[in-house]
């Protein structure tokens, strides 16, 4: 059995009454490393197709003007975040058998850039290389809704099939970000 002190308390192995004080302390500076170490390496990225299909039907405008275009919220709209203090960028391409040709089909936005980022302002032929839409060069959260302008031009070019009055042509667009 181990001997109580006078005051009711048992003998305590340590010495002096800053000695618990000193391991609290040490304890949290440790907790705060670790903590600091674990949002380094758990920085992520996340992306939500807010738009997931687009279907652009020209006018007689549209003809006379030569193309036809869906923007701001009528275009497509992209959700991104990141915890990462270095941001993100988005970026956009054409895959898959495209039927419209890459440089009739345009894309820009709009959208502010994060602190830091940078955006496509000005409309830009779409190939099947990643085009950086948008950016931003340090955390973002919550989520920032990126909207996408979509330009088709050159509509002469795209005829359509026997008398049906029109012809469906599809583009898969695939958004990727990445953390720089």
């Amino acid at each position: 059995m181990e001997r109580r002190r006078r005051d009711g308390r048992r003998k305590s192995a340590r010495t002096g009454s800053r000695s618990g004080a000193r391991v609290t302390a040490t304890a949290v500076l440790v907790c705060v490393a670790l903590l600091a170490h674990a949002r380094l390496t758990s920085a992520a990225a996340f992306i939500n197709i807010v738009t997931p299909a687009l279907t652009l039907a020209p006018t007689p405008t549209d003809y006379a003007n030569d193309y036809v275009e869906a923007t701001g919220p009528d275009g497509m709209a992209v959700k991104v975040k990141t915890n990462s203090p270095n941001g993100l960028i988005l970026m956009v391409r054409s895959s898959g058998s495209p039927q419209i040709a890459s440089s009739d089909l345009l894309v820009r936005t709009l959208t502010p850039p994060g602190t830091g980022g940078s955006s496509l302002i000005t409309y830009t032929p779409l190939g099947v290389t990643n085009l950086n839409l948008w950016s931003t060069g340090v955390a973002q959260g919550p989520f920032i809704v990126v909207q996408m302008d979509v330009r088709i031009r050159n509509l002469f070019g795209y005829g359509d099939a026997g008398a049906a009055g029109t012809t469906s042509y599809t583009n898969t667009l695939t958004f990727t970000v990445i953390e720089p």
